[in-house]
């Protein structure tokens, strides 16, 4: 017959005790992901929408982790909204379809989330396009 082991607790400031389990599970999720990004130059992505969080507990989750100074919109099939925390390297992440539908909410711990970073190849397209108003055109022919 096993025993059941007692595991101490120790709970540092009076703010845990206010936090929902969940979000003090993900709030030590972050943390873990913040120091791995620190160590090995790799973040990683918590899904909002899988783990049971109650809207208080979502409420909770971000007024804990405030406001950073950066917010990316991104227009593609529908809006994307990044904005940095109060942590940098946290970002809140949410992309909406093209009826505004919340299809995912991310944690994402990152320098940048990767989709703000251009690809290669846009940024190729983006000087070929720039060099072909730049040449010199037929005399009286606007560049612009």
């Amino acid at each position: 017959m096993t025993r059941l082991v007692v595991v101490p607790v120790k709970i540092l400031n009076g703010a845990c005790a206010a936090r929902g389990g969940g979000v003090s599970a993900l709030l030590r999720e972050t943390l873990e992901l913040l120091e791995r990004l620190l160590r090995y130059e790799e973040g990683g992505a918590i899904d909002l929408r899988s783990p049971p969080l109650s809207a208080a507990d979502r409420g909770l989750l971000r007024k804990f982790l405030g406001a950073g100074e950066i917010e990316i919109t991104l227009n593609l099939d529908g809006k994307s909204r990044l904005r940095e925390t109060a942590y940098p390297g946290v970002w809140w992440v949410e992309h909406r379809n093209r009826d505004a539908a919340l299809v995912a909410e991310l944690l994402e711990v990152t320098a940048i989330p990767e989709i703000a970073v251009t690809a290669e190849e846009d940024i190729a397209a983006g000087a070929e396009r720039l060099r072909a108003r730049l040449l010199p055109r037929v005399p009286g022919e606007s560049a612009m």
